[in-house]
C-alpha cells in the first residue's frame, strides 16, 4: 500500500506548523517522491539534522509504507 502526497504533506505540516510543503510523485506509481520543505524550524540546524526532522514527522513510515522520498530543506530566505 502506498502511502498519498497529501498524508506526507499532512505529516509534516503537523510537526512543522510553518512548513511551506511541496510534494512531487516522481514515478507516477505513489512510492517515490520528492519533497521540499522550507521551515523557520530549520535555521541554524545541519542538512542532517533538517532531513531527521522531516524522518521524525513522518511517524515511522519511512521505508514502509513510503517507499522512497528524496529531501530538499531549508530555512525561508
Amino acid at each position: 500500500m502506498a502511502m498519498e502526497a497529501h498524508d506526507i504533506e499532512r505529516l509534516i505540516k503537523a510537526a512543522l506548523p510553518d512548513a511551506q510543503v511541496e510534494i512531487q510523485d516522481l514515478a507516477g506509481d505513489g512510492d517515490h517522491y520528492a519533497a521540499t520543505i522550507i521551515s523557520e524550524a530549520f535555521r541554524g540546524k545541519s542538512r542532517v539534522q533538517q532531513h531527521q526532522m522531516v524522518y521524525a514527522a513522518l511517524q515511522g513510515n519511512m521505508g514502509g509504507v513510503l517507499h522512497a522520498l528524496a529531501l530538499h530543506t531549508s530555512a525561508p530566505k
